[in-house]
């Protein structure tokens, strides 16, 4: 693992010094370039098989959201990360460090660790979680997704960098190979794909099978592996996860145009409560044959009824309304007794 760990080190120290060469325009192509190249990777061996409609209106939303989104950037950004480090690259923490080298590689990992924990944040506040659930609400996860952002929620991430740029004293040198590289491993990590060795490359970096985790509909794996580019946060922190999602999104439907992207970030983080009489029957009856399932398992041994009907009402809330429903409402009283709108029986 520490060889492994050394190993990368080494070549992102190559290619930081690489990147640092390249010109803004240069580095736009290059990211170009990897887009189209992942992007058919995913269209011709996808790890999991994606309709074809669907993954296209995916694709149409999510750049259209980022050609939108660097409209307003460009207009309401009066000073750009390159140039606020023109104004600073020689007044902050890493002036101290001589070797260009380790500057960029520290420069990176401070980036990456500030990303890691905005991201964890946008997963711990409702009022951040209004526009990150924007990104989270793709159902077909794929390239394009790395894209998918609310324009607040972009402008905060800009905020955040012009003040790290402060702080460090990144240059502008830096400021184009960090952005690189990061836009690099964020399409990387979100593409449909698959591949050997994957889970040895998921002890460094986030790689897709673990962001795929990180976009399931079940919150206990969704607030999992926060990182960019690296995987030794979640590791450090505890929010390492490897598991394999049934099903990709946020629940409830939620829309999946440009406009509406836009204004679903200023909605309630969560749904407004459905009304008791339009799910009164099916729940019953849902709970009904799931109840009926535990009971023939037990044999139908008598003195069972109760507990087959509760255990069953859980599972199913749980399948509707999420768990996060349900630690709130045992926060406040014992499952058993809950008020309506769920006492069904």
């Amino acid at each position: 693992m520490s060889s492994e760990i050394m190993s990368f080190i080494t070549f992102v120290k190559s290619y930081l010094t690489w990147l640092s060469s390249l010109s803004g325009d240069l580095a736009t192509f290059s990211l170009l370039i990897a887009f189209v190249v992942l992007a058919a990777l995913e269209l011709n061996h996808p790890e999991r098989n994606l309709p074809l409609k669907q993954l296209r209106q995916s694709y149409q939303t999510n750049i259209s959201l980022f050609i939108f989104n660097s409209i307003v950037i460009s207009l309401l950004a009066a000073t750009p990360l390159v140039m606020l480090a023109d104004h600073y690259s020689d007044r902050g923490l890493l002036s101290h460090i001589e070797n260009p080298a380790c500057k960029a590689l520290l420069s990176f990992l401070l980036l990456d660790l500030m990303l890691y924990c905005w991201h964890r944040i946008s997963h711990s506040f409702d009022g951040l979680w209004m526009f990150h659930k924007v990104h989270h609400n793709d159902p077909y996860l794929n390239i394009s997704t790395a894209f998918r952002l609310h324009i607040v929620e972009l402008l905060i991430i800009t905020v955040l960098k012009s003040a790290y740029i402060i702080l460090l004293g990144v240059d502008k040198t830096m400021i184009v190979t960090n952005e690189t590289l990061l836009t690099l491993f964020v399409m990387f990590h979100h593409t449909n794909i698959s591949f050997r060795g994957e889970k040895r490359l998921g002890q460094v970096i986030i790689a897709p099978y673990l962001h795929r985790a990180h976009h399931s509909t079940e919150r206990s794996e969704h607030d999992s592996n926060y990182g960019a580019v690296f995987s030794i946060w979640d590791r450090l922190f505890g929010t390492f996860t490897e598991r394999n999602p049934a099903e990709i999104g946020i629940k409830n439907s939620s829309p999946q145009t440009v406009l509406g992207l836009i204004k679903f970030g200023f909605t309630a983080s969560n749904p407004a409560p459905v009304a008791v009489y339009e799910l009164d029957a099916n729940l019953k009856s849902m709970i009904a044959e799931a109840a009926y399932y535990k009971a023939e398992k037990r044999a139908f041994k008598p003195g069972n009824e109760m507990r087959d009907w509760l255990e069953a009402k859980r599972e199913i809330i749980r399948m509707v309304y999420g768990e996060k429903y349900i630690r709130q409402q045992s926060n406040d009283t014992d499952y058993s007794s809950m008020q309506r709108p769920f006492t069904l029986c």
